[in-house]
């Protein structure tokens, strides 16, 4: 079992930056990708940023070059870290962890979420 707990949301304005933290505990040796997702009422959730154990990164096209998602190995904690923030960045953001299952990546372990709120 892996355990993800999130910190770091907030209000900013528009132009602003927010830092997310996921610290995670357990069977941390067991994930191959970790990530961001992140929802809004009535949209499906959709994966903002990954990394994997090797430490590649991808990111969904719209926060390419505003967002940068990092691990700290040692503290065994992933990072969001969000500038140029837009009012559409608005939403719940989720910790997430993933591991291969028969070749296939399964999400399996969630935060409980925080909300990043951009005013215009």
């Amino acid at each position: 079992q892996v355990q993800l707990v999130e910190s770091g949301g907030g209000l900013v304005q528009a132009g602003g930056s927010l830092r997310l933290s996921c610290a995670a505990s357990g069977s941390i040796f067991s994930i191959n990708v970790s990530g961001w997702y992140r929802q809004v009422p009535g949209k499906q959730r959709e994966l903002v940023a990954a990394i994997t154990s090797g430490g590649s990164a991808s990111y969904l096209d719209s926060v390419k070059g505003r967002f940068t998602i990092s691990r700290d190995n040692a503290n065994d904690t992933l990072y969001l870290q969000m500038n140029s923030l837009k009012p559409e960045d608005t939403a719940v953001y989720y910790c997430a962890a993933a591991k291969f299952r028969v070749g296939v990546l399964s999400w399996d372990y969630w935060g409980q979420g925080t909300q990043a709120t951009v005013s215009s």
